[in-house]
């Protein structure tokens, strides 16, 4: 997964103040505890802007370098309105940007509850058959065709992130098949994100694949409650400490939670490298604590050994994310970690 809010737009610079980027939370994050890793700050790409193809070009690099196959960029569509469009326009225009890619349309309202606030509506999310066909008309003649978007038998790919905020999406889905034979592209293949309690059968809501998204916020392990001296300084009315004020949960605790489930029919598996959303939210964050490249490598071949990579016609894997800097969610090198995580996913993804 990758996210494309590196860069200002005049959307950001009213609602957030002028100049913001994903980069401003991320520098303003302080460790909560004794041992919290924060802030996360990058190593081998800098504080890059994502206009620039120098930065662009250089993500592309690291990627190949490490064997990731590509990046599934989040789609921002509010009824022909587009937001952080600038980074996949700007790679369309380019050949130099050879990797390939895909979709997710991130379909939510814009809020302000992603920083931990209030739930105001910035940008409303509208659903009709038009907006339907406006927008498969929009996604066939502009990304579908390009050589690098990324299909399988010959089917351009495409994921949806939270289909049941859909009024119905089996017609929604219906429509866009329709749509992508008359205007020759074919037949789709369309999925979406098991996230938001959503784990139902593809098939039954229409789609041809559905896809694991970690953190599963619905399977988690015991949290980790204050120790006694916060306890005892929370009786006393001092200030309460991080494990009163936000989720935290051990990330090795998380993994054996996860090995002990079975994968499901149709459902390419998924994986998270770690996970602090403290960057983000002043209180309420959720925390995957003492992550490391050697707990991720565990999980990473749990998968690699246990997945029945026959199942499917492509032997995928999601990785969430690539640059999600403010929720502590990345494999681009930190100046903690540098390329460990990296390191650790080609080596056990692309060696036998």
């Amino acid at each position: 997964f990758y996210l494309p809010q590196f860069h200002p737009t005049p959307e950001n610079d009213e609602w957030w103040g002028r100049g913001f980027t994903e980069w401003t939370n991320v520098t303003k994050a302080k460790p909560l505890f004794k041992n919290h890793y924060q802030p996360h700050l990058p190593a081998d790409l800098g504080f890059y802007d994502l206009r620039l193809e120098e930065a662009r070009l250089a993500q592309e690099a690291l990627a190949k370098e490490y064997g990731i196959y590509g990046f599934c960029y989040y789609h921002y569509w509010f009824n022909g309105k587009r937001l952080l469009n600038e980074p996949i326009d700007r790679k369309l225009k380019n050949p130099k940007e050879d990797l390939p890619f895909m979709l997710c349309w991130a379909n939510e309202n814009w809020t302000r509850r992603w920083d931990g606030q209030d739930q105001e509506v910035l940008m409303k999310q509208e659903y009709s058959a038009q907006d339907d066909e406006e927008h498969i008309i929009f996604l066939c003649e502009n990304f579908f065709q390009d050589s690098r978007y990324i299909k399988v038998d010959g089917k351009p790919m495409l994921l949806i992130y939270r289909p049941n905020l859909f009024p119905n999406i089996n017609a929604t889905l219906n429509l866009w098949r329709n749509q992508a034979l008359k205007l020759g592209i074919g037949e789709l293949y369309i999925g979406y994100v098991q996230s938001f309690g959503n784990k139902v059968d593809p098939n039954i809501l229409g789609f041809d694949f559905g896809i694991q998204f970690q953190p599963d916020f619905e399977q988690l392990p015991t949290q980790i409650y204050p120790p006694f001296v916060d306890k005892l300084k929370n009786k006393l009315g001092v200030k309460p400490s991080a494990f009163y004020t936000n989720k935290i949960y051990a990330y090795d605790k998380h993994v054996e939670k996860q090995k002990t489930f079975g994968f499901q029919k149709n459902i390419f598996p998924g994986i998270t490298p770690m996970w602090d959303n403290s960057a983000r939210r002043s209180n309420n964050a959720f925390i995957l604590k003492d992550s490391t490249p050697e707990k991720y490598a565990e999980w990473l071949t749990h998968i690699k050994l246990n997945y029945n990579w026959n199942q499917m016609p492509a032997s995928f894997l999601f990785i969430n994310a690539w640059n999600e800097w403010a929720e502590g969610n990345h494999l681009e090198p930190c100046l903690k970690w540098g390329t460990q995580y990296l390191q650790k996913t080609r080596e056990i993804l692309n060696n036998g």
